[in-house]
């Protein structure tokens, strides 16, 4: 089988070393504009070659975008005037209502299957790729009814190779969920970044005080502005709202804080404990 990864970042690299690494017999493409980025690409071995896109889509079976969302949304409609007709097409965009809105009345939009991985570093470029990211992540595959059935096969058959997790949802509610447990909570760690550098420009010595708390909570600080500024602009109603809400406590806690109410501080902590309950469900 050919596969071209359109993208070979991160993600995208991450997709074809885990497939090579648990599956032989497949040929991949390179499709990046980064030069650099294709030179590496090939020297991992996460691509075979590199091609222009078009050349990519002719002779593809399997066409993979691991783009920023806002190339995807062009790159969509694009790559679907042009694949071949037994070909499948996926993204592994982290918003999809806008992506799948704007291809919904394309002529081959059931040769396309809208794909989220919950799985990624705050690292970029294909040198950072490697064959486990994916292993035992959570695929979410939005809008499965609007795929061909064979599409829609080819690529569960992927996602059980890749030792994947799988849940089906629908795109709006996707994107409204991804804002609480994924957009927030980088939003939070560039706003925790920022306002410690505005202090170090003063206290110069505030870093040598940074522990283990600040950079597991800091990390996502270092994730591509390329890649998330899009992010928040093609979700931006849903992030306003968890905003909201996530501001609406932040104001709670500084309120209690100012009053030095102890005993309510601890009962919000208590109550936030309960994350842990959830969080070993889900990595169960």
């Amino acid at each position: 089988m050919k596969i071209s990864i359109v993208g070979v970042g991160l993600l995208g690299g991450s997709f074809s070393l885990g497939l090579q690494s648990v599956e032989e017999g497949h040929h991949f493409i390179g499709v990046d504009i980064n030069e650099d980025h294709c030179t590496k690409a090939l020297e991992l071995g996460i691509v075979h070659e590199i091609c222009q896109l078009d050349e990519a889509l002719a002779k593809s079976d399997l066409v993979v975008l691991a783009t920023p969302v806002n190339v995807i949304k062009w790159q969509l409609p694009y790559c679907l005037d042009r694949l071949p007709s037994n070909s499948v097409l996926i993204d592994l965009g982290s918003t999809k209502a806008t992506f799948n809105g704007h291809v919904e009345n394309h002529p081959k939009r059931s040769r396309y299957v809208s794909c989220h991985p919950i799985a990624g570093t705050e690292n970029s470029g294909p040198a950072e790729a490697f064959p486990g990211l994916l292993k035992n992540k959570m695929m979410i595959i939005c809008d499965k009814d609007s795929s061909d059935e064979d599409a829609l096969n080819l690529v569960l058959q992927k996602i059980k190779k890749l030792e994947m997790r799988l849940h089906f949802m629908e795109a709006k509610q996707h994107d409204r969920h991804i804002a609480y447990v994924s957009h927030l909570s980088h939003i939070s760690s560039f706003a925790l970044g920022l306002t410690v550098l505005d202090k170090e420009k003063i206290e110069k010595s505030i870093f040598a005080m940074a522990g283990s708390g600040f950079s597991s909570t800091v990390r996502l600080a270092k994730s591509s502005p390329d890649m998330w500024a899009p992010i928040f602009s093609h979700n931006a109603d849903n992030i306003s709202e968890a905003l909201g809400a996530y501001i609406k406590q932040l104001q709670l806690f500084k309120e209690i804080i100012d009053k030095r109410e102890e005993d309510k501080s601890r009962e919000l902590m208590e109550h936030a404990n309960d994350i842990r309950r959830v969080l070993m469900g889900l990595d169960r």
